[in-house]
């Protein structure tokens, strides 16, 4: 199979038909464009890794994973009712159905367009050219260059017709799109305030059934936590949240990409030995 320049694959990106992620070729491997629900092509990108093929690169990691890493889908639709905050347990319930609505929006309203390459051929330098020739308005999501979109409220209206929701999941949507116009800074649940400068807040009072801890680490050493939570539960089922910055005290921080959480962020919070205190 003859590799195709740059130039040839952006020419065949964009004379290529829309497709919906679900049709992306399970058994190979290239150059491969996003479009957005209004059917602007608006990223390019490539499954470098050979252990990716165009389906799980969109359909399975794009349009299904993280909302804070390079999963452009998730990323661009994590809004309205279709937004949740990653690894927050006081609201996984509920961000676990506005995930499952987020993913059939994007099978639904988006779609993508791939150039199969051979295995042998270099993918990621071809990925890096394409993208130094396309256009602007091609490559608008690439490095996180646009924020995520307003909700298409009409069209995730359809879309919940179609899926005809049982009320405790409209009901879960609803809370998170109330959460959602709350807004927060990234990494924080919604509504609640870090602690910063030394300062804890309050634990809620109880009794509770019990509690869900949660934290976040800075890296890959488990004592460089940086966020601690709580999810408490009461008896009759409410749950009642804290969360607070944790000082690290590290200089090397590798997971501010899946968290949100920087160095700047923790500057003046407390110890974690100040917080085991309470």
């Amino acid at each position: 199979m003859t590799i195709p320049t740059a130039a040839e694959i952006l020419a065949l990106l964009r004379a290529a038909t829309p497709r919906p992620t679900s049709e992306a070729p399970r058994d190979a491997r290239g150059i491969y464009g996003l479009f957005d629900h209004t059917g602007a092509f608006r990223y390019v990108g490539s499954t470098s890794s050979e252990a990716e093929t165009f389906y799980k690169r969109i359909h399975r990691r794009h349009r299904t994973g993280s909302e804070s890493t390079s999963h452009y889908f998730s990323r661009m639709y994590n809004t309205g009712r279709m937004w949740r905050l990653r690894n927050d347990p006081a609201t996984k319930a509920d961000g676990d159905v506005a995930k499952k609505l987020r993913n059939a929006f994007i099978a639904r309203y988006c779609a993508a367009v791939w150039v199969p390459l051979p295995d042998h051929a270099d993918i990621s330098g071809l990925e890096a050219q394409v993208i130094a020739l396309a256009p602007a308005d091609m490559i608008a999501w690439n490095r996180r260059g646009m924020e995520a979109y307003e909700e298409p409220e009409a069209l995730v209206d359809a879309l919940i017709e179609e899926l005809d929701l049982k009320p405790v999941e409209l009901a879960a949507i609803g809370r998170q799109l109330a959460r959602f116009r709350e807004g927060t800074p990234v990494g924080v649940p919604r509504g609640i305030k870090p602690a910063l400068s030394g300062a804890l807040p309050t634990l809620p009072d109880g009794p509770f059934r019990f509690f869900a801890l949660d934290v976040e680490t800075a890296n890959h050493d488990r004592a460089s936590i940086c966020q601690l939570g709580l999810a408490c539960v009461r008896p009759d089922n409410r749950i009642e949240t804290w969360v607070t910055l944790v000082d690290p005290r590290t200089d090397r921080w590798v997971f501010s990409d899946l968290h949100g959480i920087t160095a700047d962020m923790i500057v003046g919070a407390p110890g974690i030995e100040d917080v085991l205190e309470l």
